[in-house]
């Protein structure tokens, strides 16, 4: 059994040395849910997890440099097939581990970020579409859009009704923060918009999916705007969100609505094949 009190001091040390959380909300869902799936090698030093061939290793700020990296990797990556892994902050010695087990750079994600003392513009009229909070009956729905919206994506487009129900069982969920884009004729979810508040003064946008029959009417700039106004009538002084660096119009978007990323904010994804 995983010591999940130890892997949180280790992985808290870590996000407060690097101003980043190193192991991602998969990885915690999987430990508290599922922990028999998890491959653990644990210690007060580091930490190195494998789920299916998703790897997460972290190491104390008090013991780098002393080799407990190179260590942790040495019994946790397999010596062939599919790894992944995440270095959440682009770090040099992420970059050095990952080339020595022959994981190449695969996929950057940035942290775009807005202060809330930006004005937002008000929300503009879509005809024929309503967005309101969640309800229990558009669980389906959800899950339906997502998949059909993400279906390229690696982590997000495998989210069904049981991940589902496992995000909502989080402390931090608020069906009032899930807004869906409904037609208002047929009652059909065309997309939603899932806000998260990590705490009171920061907030998330932490999915945004559109279905693809309803692409071009304009409901992704309306359901961002309608989760932003939503996280500052919480009052949160900043929003976050993750996008893929290669993802042009996205990042288009969210510029306009005054978000930014600066390099430090780069988390980096390696793999071997």
């Amino acid at each position: 059994m995983v010591d999940l009190e130890l892997v949180r001091r280790v992985a808290d040390a870590a996000e407060e040395a690097d101003g980043a959380a190193p192991l991602d909300e998969a990885t915690w869902l999987a430990l508290r849910n599922r922990p028999d799936s998890v491959r653990s090698w644990v210690t007060e030093d580091g930490v190195a997890l494998l789920i299916g061939e998703d790897l997460s290793l972290v190491v104390h700020p008090s013991a780098r440099g002393r080799g407990v990296g190179a260590a942790l990797a040495a019994e946790a990556v397999p010596a062939s097939g599919l790894v992944e892994a995440w270095s959440h902050g682009d770090h040099p010695a992420a970059a050095r581990l990952a080339d020595r087990h022959g994981l190449a750079r695969a996929r950057e994600l940035w942290v775009m970020r807005r202060p809330s003392s930006v004005p937002l513009p008000d929300l503009p009229v879509r005809d024929g579409v309503t967005v309101r909070g969640y309800a229990d009956s558009d669980a389906e729905a959800v899950v339906r859009v997502n998949a059909a919206a993400f279906a390229a994506h690696p982590e997000q487009g495998s989210m069904d009704l049981d991940n589902l129900q496992e995000r909502m069982a989080e402390g931090w969920f608020d069906p009032a923060g899930l807004l869906v884009a409904v037609d208002t004729t047929s009652g059909e979810v065309l997309g939603f918009h899932w806000t998260k508040q990590h705490s009171p003064a920061l907030g998330e946008v932490y999915v945004v999916g559109i279905s693809p029959a309803a692409q071009g009417r304009g409901l992704g700039k309306l359901l961002t705007l309608a989760g932003l106004h939503h996280l500052a009538d919480k009052g949160v002084d900043e929003v976050l969100l993750y996008v893929e660096s290669d993802n042009a119009p996205a990042i288009a978007v969210y510029g306009g609505l005054g978000f930014e990323h600066a390099a430090s904010d780069t988390h980096v994804q390696y793999r071997r094949s």
